[in-house]
């Protein structure tokens, strides 16, 4: 057994309730959702939940607390991450209507939106230290499995659970999107929309404050 049933009710009902609140994951997904179609959203979700199992990797190898202990490590994940956000914020904005994608040319965005979910989680300190302080604490002593496969195994289930969930939130914020799709005047904005979610993405990043867990 990899993780402790006494303690699985509780870990569920805490990533139940860590899915529920809006965070920038949750913003870039409905957002990427609203403005390319379902199947970008879909993509989206797939790169963070790629993300995910290598934030879990990191973690159950102890990878993740080395980096999350270093301050310096710590703040240029967040001046990388930042400035990698200003640069798809850029590139949004200097995009012009004839580079909106049309409904059935899709793939090129998705794959785009698929390694920008990826990288903006990876270079998010926040989320890796997120990984290192909270799974660690549904790791029980009661178990034969070492720590590192416990927080495997609870990082797989947590990723799992995430994915079902980003999915079901691009189903719904999607099927507006859909419509909206069809509208030329949004379409001429539509870059722009995503332009503006990527800012506000690097604002909240930049203006964060990180502590290591030293």
């Amino acid at each position: 057994m990899m993780i402790d049933l006494a303690l699985l009710p509780l870990y569920l009902t805490t990533v139940v309730a860590l899915l529920l609140i809006p965070g920038p994951d949750m913003l870039l997904i409905a957002s990427s959702s609203l403005s390319y179609g379902r199947k970008v959203g879909v993509y989206a979700c797939f790169g963070n939940a790629t993300s995910g199992l290598v934030l879990t990797l990191l973690a159950a190898m102890g990878v993740s607390a080395l980096v999350a202990m270093n301050p310096m490590a710590l703040e240029l994940l967040r001046v990388l991450g930042g400035a990698y956000l200003l640069k798809m914020g850029w590139d949004c904005m200097r995009s012009g209507t004839s580079d909106a994608p049309e409904i059935t040319q899709q793939g090129n965005v998705a794959k785009l939106l698929y390694r920008r979910a990826v990288l903006s989680n990876l270079l998010n300190p926040k989320a890796l230290i997120f990984f290192v302080l909270f799974l660690p604490q549904f790791v029980s002593t009661q178990l034969s499995a070492s720590s590192g496969e416990q927080m495997l195994a609870l990082g797989l289930l947590l990723n799992v659970m995430g994915l079902t969930f980003n999915l079901l939130l691009v189903a719904l914020v999607g099927s507006l999107g859909k419509s909206l799709l069809k509208n030329e005047k949004f379409r001429t904005y539509q870059h722009k929309f995503m332009g503006v979610i990527f800012f506000a993405l690097a604002i909240w990043l930049l203006a964060s404050q990180v502590k290591s867990i030293a």
